[in-house]
């Protein structure tokens, strides 16, 4: 940005819709999101303004205004700006049917466990626990995990006590009680993880959240 231009606000609102499908809309955002995954839902998102470089599956793309993207379920993947520049993004998140267990299903020890982390992130499992509880060593267990779910077990049990903490929010619990009811043991941890995957603080969260369709 050249000296002396005014910087546009910075702006991020979630809409909680119909049927659980939330939109997403960044104005003037200049924020990097690590790579994470979404275990319930795909994403679908359209650049409205300047550019976004998407991370996925170990590529790189370049994604400009008019143009859409899509995040399927379990793919890493991160979002950049780029050369530093700001974006304005709207996406929506579509929940997705919960995955069966039918007998053949590939990794699905995996997908079990994936399944007990994300019913319960709030339980404190360690990795061998979480290795007993589909009868291989961690070593296997983490291995198998991250192929079939993109993150490491530890990661993804981080990312799902977020998305806890994320819909006690809404409920308008307090970001003390929520952070204690999503698993972890003090605030200033739960802030660190909520900040690096939502970019907002706890606080910011609750007033970025609105029902949709909004009303007068």
């Amino acid at each position: 940005m050249k000296s002396g231009e005014k910087m546009a606000r910075e702006k991020i609102t979630y809409y909680r819709g119909e049927k659980e499908i939330t939109y997403i809309y960044c104005e003037n955002f200049n924020k990097t999101y690590p790579m994470h995954t979404h275990a319930e839902h795909v994403v679908m998102g359209v650049i409205l303004q300047g550019s976004i470089c998407v991370i996925c599956n170990g590529q790189k793309r370049i994604y400009d205004v008019g143009e859409w993207f899509y995040i399927g379920l379990d793919t890493p993947h991160a979002i950049e700006p780029v050369e530093d520049k700001t974006y304005s993004i709207i996406t929506m998140c579509i929940p997705v049917p919960v995955i069966s267990f039918e007998k053949g299903q590939k990794n699905t020890d995996a997908m079990q466990l994936k399944r007990l982390i994300a019913n319960a992130p709030q339980l404190p499992l360690s990795i061998e626990d979480m290795a007993g509880s589909i009868a291989i060593s961690p070593y296997h267990m983490i291995r198998k995990f991250k192929n079939a779910c993109g993150l490491t077990p530890h990661q993804f049990q981080i990312q799902c006590r977020v998305r806890k903490a994320q819909k006690l929010l809404e409920e308008g619990q307090r970001v003390i009680e929520a952070a204690y009811a999503a698993g972890f043991c003090d605030q200033s941890h739960f802030d660190r993880c909520f900040h690096k995957i939502v970019r907002l603080t706890p606080k910011e969260y609750q007033k970025a959240v609105k029902s949709f369709p909004l009303r007068a």
